[in-house]
């Protein structure tokens, strides 16, 4: 069975058609699962569950019953609960706890037919770009690895789903994004992701970080799957490909900031060939777009981490404090956060000092939020734009290390996909290259106006027409 080369559609297409069973499908990503610990890609293998599940689907289609997503095998980030399996968020103190029941996301996964095989490991707590959790591995060594090249990360904080898809483990998945954390990994592994609008998709059921902006999100091999995701988690009927010579898309100058030579290409690359196809590209300002940013990205996110947190832990019954959770976090990169920012309620201040969160957030939710959001939307209306395009990760994938988790690194890796999750608009993260020099993926990103989901992914197809899908990675 030839998994590099096959998507979620056209599983679900030839499972439908009797022409391969469900059973034999799962049992070879599971294979495959287990030939690739050094990615680090699960915490939680189903075997069991997911082979009982296949051979369910596989009964059941005898008798003539086809679901959009029925026999598919699918993984879903350890952040989200599905009923009987360790639920861990990635962090030491919750790898005992075992929901009763699914998200309302993986119910609805399971509900179109899906077969869940585990669940993937992610950068501890979501709160990092890197995927370096020191807390669960598989492999030899720490933090869940490139598809592409076992010495680089995969990017977080959904880190294991996009290795998997990457690596042809499956051909679909689910992730959370705060501030870019479906579009990141999937830059980085050469999968598809889109971060929907927010409230479109139900975030309970979920370790959170901030209510404001956390939302699930479909993580695929190609946009064509993401749309068969989208329609199976939000519904809706099929999504086809936009006409290229309707398409309007912005590109801001400052987006196109501390690119490495491998993404700058690339992405002009990609550009060129748009434009070749009868896309129209302009040039468009955001002024004050990285200002407000800034004024809405740390504050909402650290404010909203203590109280979401700890309604999650009481709502979950997991008897655990939240201090209890800090106690046991194992990343030093996350321990630092939780312990000199969350658990205090403090942010950043100027001289390596700590102010008081509440002033700045009371002030982001008040004015930066909505005047970010008044941004984006007198953009989208005043140029008539489709959607921004932008690289999603300024460089390929960087060495996987402890020091891959650093500030900076955080700071660069979100530099383009955190003003939109910010708005709460949707952004869609479509493979375009392997890097000329690195052969390591790059992605170009889409953020279109609020609630554009469907005619985002419409475009992502048209564009994935394009640039073809990326070659699997030689060695798994």
């Amino acid at each position: 069975m030839d998994l590099d080369g096959l998507t979620a559609a056209q599983a679900a297409a030839d499972l439908c058609a009797g022409k391969i069973n469900s059973k034999a499908l799962t049992s070879a990503a599971l294979a495959r699962a287990k030939a690739n610990p050094n990615l680090n890609a699960f915490i939680t293998l189903d075997e069991a569950g997911a082979i009982k599940a296949a051979e369910a689907f596989d009964a059941r289609r005898k008798k003539g019953a086809c679901k959009p997503l029925g026999g598919v095998p699918v993984v879903v980030k350890d952040n989200i609960e599905v009923a009987g399996l360790p639920t861990s968020a990635g962090t030491p103190a919750l790898k005992g706890y075992v929901p009763r029941k699914d998200a309302p996301v993986a119910a609805k996964l399971r509900a179109t037919g899906a077969i869940i095989i585990g669940k993937t490991n992610m950068h501890e707590l979501a709160f990092g770009i890197s995927g370096y959790n020191t807390a669960f591995k598989t492999g030899a060594e720490f933090g869940v690895r490139n598809a592409y090249d076992l010495t680089k990360i995969a990017g977080g904080s959904s880190s294991g789903t996009a290795a998997a898809i990457g690596a042809r483990i499956v051909t679909a998945g689910l992730g959370t994004d705060t501030g870019g954390s479906v579009r990141i990994p999937c830059a980085l592994n050469g999968c598809a992701s889109l971060r929907p609008t927010v409230g479109r998709y139900p975030q309970e059921g979920i370790a959170p970080i901030s209510h404001t902006r956390d939302t699930p999100g479909p993580m695929a091999s190609t946009i064509a799957d993401l749309a068969l995701l989208d329609r199976a988690l939000a519904g809706g009927g099929a999504i086809t490909a936009a006409s290229p010579k309707q398409i309007r898309i912005g590109i801001v100058k400052t987006m196109l900031a501390n690119l490495d030579g491998d993404t700058e290409a690339a992405f002009r690359a990609a550009v060129d060939k748009l434009k070749s196809q009868g896309v129209t590209v302009i040039d468009v300002e955001m002024p004050k777009l990285a200002e407000l940013n800034g004024q809405v990205g740390f504050p909402v996110a650290l404010y909203e981490a203590y109280d979401d947190m700890v309604a999650f832990l009481k709502r979950s019954g997991t008897g655990i404090t939240i201090e209890q959770l800090a106690k046991g976090i194992a990343s030093p990169d996350v321990k630092g956060t939780y312990d000199g920012l969350v658990i205090p309620r403090k942010l950043p201040g100027p001289d390596n000092t700590v102010v008081d969160a509440k002033p700045a957030y009371d002030a982001a939710m008040k004015t930066a939020r909505p005047a970010l959001q008044a941004l984006y939307r007198d953009t989208f209306a005043k140029e008539k734009l489709d959607a921004i395009a932008f690289p999603t990760t300024p460089k390929v994938a960087i060495p996987a290390e402890p020091d891959a988790s650093s500030l900076a690194n955080f700071i660069l890796f979100i530099q383009n996909t955190d003003p939109g999750s910010n708005a709460g608009i949707p952004g869609i993260q479509i493979p375009i290259a392997l890097g000329a020099s690195s052969k390591l993926p790059v992605g170009l990103e889409l953020d279109g106006p609020a609630g554009s989901d469907r005619r985002l992914v419409a475009i992502g197809i048209a564009f994935e027409k394009v640039f073809g899908r990326l070659p699997a990675p030689s060695a798994h």
